[in-house]
């Protein structure tokens, strides 16, 4: 499992961007699974490095799930009309 930063703005976003990618390739799960629920303060940087994260997955054949995506979070991917391309994990 993956696990976002309590922060994810912006200026946070490249480099959790990576350590996600880095998460990846190290991966050898049929799935992939990112636990959002640490995270407490973010913009919409944080629905792009999901959707990011989401694309990388499925490049490499894996399904995509979020764990512990706040109801804010979930509001604002809402707006954009990307919250079906965030499914909860189980």
């Amino acid at each position: 499992m993956l696990v976002l930063p309590s922060k994810l703005t912006h200026d946070e976003a490249p480099a959790c961007m990576r350590m996600l990618q880095q998460g990846l390739t190290g991966q050898a799960d049929t799935s992939t699974v990112v636990d959002a629920s640490a995270l407490a303060q973010f913009d919409s940087s944080a629905l792009a490095v999901l959707l990011e994260c989401r694309r990388e997955s499925s490049a490499l054949g894996r399904g995509f799930a979020v764990k512990g995506l706040s109801p804010r979070l979930r509001e604002l991917a809402a707006l954009y009309g990307i919250a079906g391309l965030l499914p909860a994990a189980p």
